[in-house]
């Protein structure tokens, strides 16, 4: 973290702290049903408050589209997040910028915390307005930034703010900061990626930057089958995106130039149906029958897998090995997912996994609390394994 600054930096005369957190979490029917973005924060803002300042929370929630939509409110979240805090109380303004916001803001007393409402109730804050980025920053003395799920977005509130304040990030972005950093920039070799999906359209940059960068490039799912399409093996009915061979083909030219094996099933599980406990069988690659369905890695691909994993001293996971969410399918993902897991708590593998699906494939194995680290950014980590530079992390730096 020597490059970026972080709540240790702030300026002991600082009175109020602007934290741009995620509390963008799933609710249904008023009631928050997983509340990890809240709980993940929570180490920022009470390090904050037990320090004296005035915190003032600010984040978005869903896509109101610059217009106040009250099912979108955070006024629900701010219970929810008084209750992480421990009970600590949770003032609530009914906007984040205007007179209510600067009159709940003006009482705040050192060691209170604040919630603003939604920043995307304003159009201006996805538009990086710096007229709205300005009347934000009028109501703190520094600015936070512990969301780096919001970190590839060039927002009012993710980017120009931090141009207007002191700024530095929060324990949460710095842990990311921290893991994303040992992963791929300055991991421990031999390093493992393992790319999950279905299409490897919307992963082409991803697969290209990691074949320059890591030993060894796993690729699963559905992604799988248009490799496997692309070196000329019948893929049956599986789901493959024909059209993309070539994409594929230029893949594995660029890895061979930079010694990175690209590691593909040697087996497969396939069935007729994509249901749950359709039957299924364990098929060679040049002999998956016509009419069905590639929906998992064999036996043999796991245990190869496996071997990997086992000389490798760093993973990044993006994504699953098969389709998960149905029981048999789940079996390559689990046994796999259950691996890294062992090796981590062993102390023998650094594993860092997000993006996508990959926290419900990781939950679902049983392993989400067993890495190294588990991102619950989305957007933010794929852009990040593709290389590109996230304007909410670059103003950050000294």
């Amino acid at each position: 973290m020597a490059q970026y600054k972080t709540i240790d930096d702030l300026d002991s005369s600082t009175s109020r702290v602007l934290v741009r957190a995620d509390l963008n979490v799933p609710m249904k029917d008023g009631v928050i049903t997983d509340s990890t973005r809240i709980d993940r924060t929570v180490p920022t803002l009470l390090e904050l408050a037990e320090k004296g300042f005035g915190v003032v929370v600010i984040s978005h929630f869903g896509r109101p589209k610059g217009q106040r939509v009250e099912a979108m409110s955070l006024k629900p979240v701010a219970q929810g997040l008084g209750k992480a805090l421990g009970e600590r109380p949770v003032a609530f303004a009914n906007d984040c910028v205007g007179p209510n916001a600067k009159e709940v803001v003006s009482k705040m007393k050192p060691g209170e915390i604040v919630l603003l409402e939604n920043l995307r109730f304003h159009a201006e804050e996805e538009k990086n307005d710096p007229g709205f980025a300005a009347e934000l920053a009028a109501l703190g003395d520094a600015y936070v930034s512990d969301a780096f799920s919001c970190a590839h977005r060039a927002h009012a509130s993710t980017e120009a703010l931090a141009r207007l304040l002191p700024a530095a990030a929060g324990r949460l972005m710095q842990t990311e900061l921290e893991a994303l950093s040992n992963a791929l920039e300055n991991p421990t070799p031999p390093v493992a990626a393992l790319v999950g999906g279905a299409k490897i359209s919307s992963k082409m940059k991803v697969l290209g930057n990691l074949a320059s960068k890591v030993d060894f490039l796993i690729i699963g799912g559905a992604m799988a089958n248009t490799f496997l399409y692309a070196q000329g093996i019948n893929v049956g009915k599986s789901l493959c995106e024909h059209d993309m061979a070539d994409a594929a083909r230029d893949i594995l030219a660029a890895a061979a130039k930079t010694s990175c094996q690209v590691v593909l099933p040697t087996d497969a599980v396939v069935a007729r149906e994509f249901k749950e406990g359709a039957a299924s069988e364990v098929s060679a690659l040049d002999a998956i029958p016509e009419d069905a369905m590639i929906l998992d890695i064999g036996p043999e691909s796991i245990a190869a897998l496996k071997n990997i994993l086992n000389d490798c001293k760093t993973l990044v996971w993006n994504g699953p090995m098969g389709a998960f969410e149905i029981s048999p399918f789940d079996v390559g993902t689990n046994a796999v997912a259950q691996e890294a897991a062992r090796l981590t708590k062993a102390g023998i593998l650094l594993s860092v996994a997000g993006g996508g699906d990959t926290v419900a494939a990781l939950a679902n194995a049983g392993t989400e609390n067993d890495f190294s680290y588990m991102s619950t950014a989305g957007g933010a980590f794929l852009e990040w394994l593709e290389g590109k530079t996230l304007p909410g992390v670059a103003v950050l730096q000294k």
